[in-house]
This record gives structure tokens, C-alpha cells and sequence, in this order.
């Protein structure tokens, strides 16, 4: 999976590789098990501070999306559970953006149907 980043956005770069390391999970250019580039070999091709690439690659290990160890170094986890811990990290996250889009007008459905496209968007790549 090629990362690519944006260093004039206001998103920070560690967020980007998180979250981009996410989607590629979602839409199945990751796969379990799938090996990582290191974290020096990583900072090189996005030619980024290795510190940045650390944080990124630590956020998803908490999360519980990436495992490493000194023989294998980082890996996919073969395993990913709505645990109590991503479901409230889920609902708040859900709770400010459905504010933002009831200040903005939209109702009920705009929203469900945003939803359903995102999701069936994952489901068919």
C-alpha cells in the first residue's frame, strides 16, 4: 500500500498515515498478518521525521489495528473486535459529527444514507 501525504493540509502527518493505514484496512489493500515498512524506512519514502511515523504507527497499535515485535517487526493484527473501548471512541465520534450535520440541515435520512454509502463503498473494494 503507497501512503501519500499532504504537508500543506492542517491535518497533522501523524493522523494522515494513521488514518490512510485505516482505509487501507477497510478497503482491503492491508490485509492481516501483512507486514509494514519499518518505521526509518517509512519516514524515508514519505520523507518525514521518523518521530511522526512512530506516533502514527503507535496510535494504531493502541487501537489495537497493528502488532509488533523486535523478530517480525509491524504487522497487520489478525484480529479486529468492537470492543467497549472503540464503541465509545465510535459514539463520540458519531455524536459530533451528527450535530454538525443537524446545525447544517440535514435530517435523519441525509444522514443513514451518507452512512450506508460509506460503508457499502468498503464492502464492494
Amino acid at each position: 500500500m503507497l501512503l501519500k501525504i499532504d504537508v500543506a493540509s492542517t491535518v497533522p502527518l501523524y493522523q494522515q498515515i494513521h488514518d490512510q493505514i485505516i482505509l487501507g484496512l477497510a478497503s482491503g489493500q492491508l490485509q492481516p498478518d501483512e507486514a509494514l515498512p519499518a518505521v526509518r524506512q517509512l519516514a524515508d519514502e514519505l520523507a518525514v521525521n521518523m518521530l511522526t511515523v512512530a506516533k502514527g504507527y503507535n496510535l494504531l497499535k493502541a487501537e489495537g489495528y497493528l502488532i509488533s515485535d523486535r523478530r517480525q517487526g509491524t504487522r497487520v493484527a489478525a484480529n479486529f473486535q468492537a470492543d467497549a473501548v472503540f464503541m465509545q471512541a465510535l459514539q463520540e465520534q458519531l455524536h459530533q459529527l451528527t450535530a454538525a450535520a443537524k446545525i447544517r440541515g440535514l435530517d435523519v435520512k441525509d444522514v443513514q444514507e451518507l452512512v450506508a454509502a460509506q460503508y457499502q463503498s468498503f464492502e464492494g473494494e
